[in-house]
């Protein structure tokens, strides 16, 4: 058979991934800043979207007893717009001849009200103090454009560390080198306080002598908060100490030996130090008094609100509520009026493909976010209707759960429902959960019944570990033993890591600390 050159026509099936479809996947995963963020170069991208406010919606909750919302539809005035009356003279000078009947000489020795005047002088005394018709509304005192006053405005502003610190090197160094190198000393301290940068590199960037680098660094160690500027905690407590005149000798090796205090090996630090348990426990006590991150007090990066994505409440007849935060639901529409007007005007094909991909984006945009809405809160309702018992009665009825689980009963893929509950939160009357908190893994019973949840085995652990008493702290194997007499079949390691997660030190530690805190608390009674 001879080798030849075909055209041939053949029919297949293939999934296409479009620009459109990639954008309903990225918007689906997106947190509700994330997803602000997009809809906001949307909005200054596309002149046919509108942002609306959720004020111009009537006050018609999202609800679903399992599988769907109820979405508001625009309609009516906003409650916070005052009416046309509101700004009439005569409504102005009413409130002001009342408000004066009611404060009495108060409101006279204010504004110099008498009887004696009319209304209409009522009023305009009034604006003389201030008050005129653009800022006194019977809306009870809301700002004549509607909406709330901006507490914000109002607020203190708080100096940051490397402010108050730049303001103590404008003192503390008089030449113009040495405040060049403390400002870049200060530019690597950290929100708590730590140099998160060597002495070596800030002198090799700033071409400086490393032991002049070294003199400034100690002159900003020596700022206000005390501490600031060490390079690790023993320095910092250091620093601290020396400030008391409380750094001797003894005092300089315990500091160096931090991690037998972490795991209150006393008797080994009494050693190193050559002192007795009664000092070691006076010098402890002395370092628990130091602040070991003196920059908190300043504050760090202002932290963004949790808002939940979808609000879970209790209903009438024991049942749950589930509905979308109108807080965390943006609402975009599309202008259709105004991309008719600009069309007919149009002239040049250019102008015509321009508006013709801007509506196709609009409207594409606008169902993948009813889409979006949809799917999360189809998939809440299913995690709200197999976690009752989490709802109802708390963490210990937590039921194993994993994603095939939802995406079976949904009838939709694993992948989209990990993309719904990836950054997404829901908020009970329990606390504001990840939606991926009530997916865990599930722990075997003894007698081969319903298994029980990671989760809800971790806190009993927790409350075991809680409960224990000072003389008797329970071993890893002694926890296996007591989760076994209640039908939960786990492994030693399995209960390490567990605790591991949960910050729990091991039982010779926990045994150090209470002991510890045993004589610490009968010393006062001696």
């Amino acid at each position: 058979m001879a080798i030849s050159t075909k055209l041939m026509m053949r029919q297949g099936q293939a999934l296409v991934m479009t620009p459109q479809l990639l954008q309903a996947i990225k918007l689906l995963q997106f947190s509700n800043l994330e997803l602000s963020a997009f809809l906001h170069e949307e909005l200054e991208r596309n002149p046919l979207l509108e942002a609306v406010d959720a004020n111009d919606f009537p006050d018609a909750p999202q609800e679903a007893h399992g599988d769907g919302a109820a979405a508001g539809e625009p309609g009516g005035e906003s409650l916070g717009e005052p009416a046309e009356g509101d700004w009439a003279r005569d409504s102005l000078a009413v409130d002001a001849t009342q408000l004066a009947a009611e404060l009495g000489t108060e409101l006279g020795n204010a504004f110099e009200l008498d009887a004696a005047r009319s209304p209409a002088d009522a009023a305009g005394a009034l604006e003389g103090a201030g008050l005129s018709a653009n800022s006194w509304t019977g809306a009870g005192g809301a700002p004549a454009d509607g909406e709330a006053p901006n507490l914000e405005a109002y607020v203190a502003h708080q100096a940051s560390l490397h402010d108050h610190l730049a303001e103590q090197l404008a003192l503390a160094c008089a030449d113009p080198i040495d405040r060049l190198i403390g400002q870049a000393i200060i530019d690597a301290i950290d929100e708590i306080g730590y140099l998160r940068e060597d002495v070596a590199e800030i002198a090799a960037r700033l071409d400086a002598d490393p032991a002049r680098v070294a003199a400034v660094l100690a002159t900003v160690q020596r700022f206000d908060p005390s501490g600031v500027g060490a390079r690790d905690l023993s320095e910092c407590l250091a620093i601290q100490l020396r400030e008391r005149d409380r750094l001797d000798p003894a005092m300089q090796i315990f500091i160096s030996n931090l991690p037998l205090l972490a795991k209150r090996d006393f008797v080994q630090l009494a050693r190193l130090c050559g002192v007795d348990d009664e000092d070691i426990a006076d010098m402890a006590a002395e370092v628990r008094r130091l602040d070991p991150k003196p920059g908190r007090a300043f504050g760090g990066a202002p932290l963004q609100p949790l808002v939940a994505d979808v609000i879970v409440r209790p209903a009438s007849d024991g049942s749950w509520i589930v509905e979308l935060n109108s807080d965390a639901l943006p609402r975009v529409l599309v202008n259709h009026s105004y991309a008719a007007q600009v069309s007919a005007g149009a002239k040049r094909d250019g102008d015509k493909t321009f508006i013709s991909s801007c509506l196709q984006n609009a409207n594409w945009l606008t169902k993948s976010l009813e889409q979006r809405s949809r799917t999360i809160l189809k998939v809440a309702s299913e995690i709200v209707r197999l976690q009752d018992a989490f709802l109802a009665k708390g963490v210990e009825h937590l039921r194993p759960l994993n994603l095939r689980t939802i995406a079976d009963a949904i009838g939709m893929h694993e992948s989209t429902v990990s993309r719904v509950t990836s950054n997404k939160y829901m908020m009970t009357p329990r606390g504001i959960f990840e939606l991926k908190y009530f997916f865990s893994a599930s722990i075997a019973t003894t007698s081969g019944g319903e298994a029980h949840s990671a989760e809800a085995v971790r806190y009993k652990i927790k409350q075991m570990i809680d409960k224990e008493s000072p003389l008797d702290v329970l071993s890893d194997d002694a926890i296996v033993a007591r989760l076994k007499e209640v039908d939960i079949d786990i492994a030693r390691r399995t209960v390490a890591k567990y605790r591991d997660s949960l910050r729990i030190p091991s039982s010779v530690d926990r045994r150090r600390a209470k002991q510890s805190q045993l004589r610490e608390t009968a010393q006062p009674a001696l």
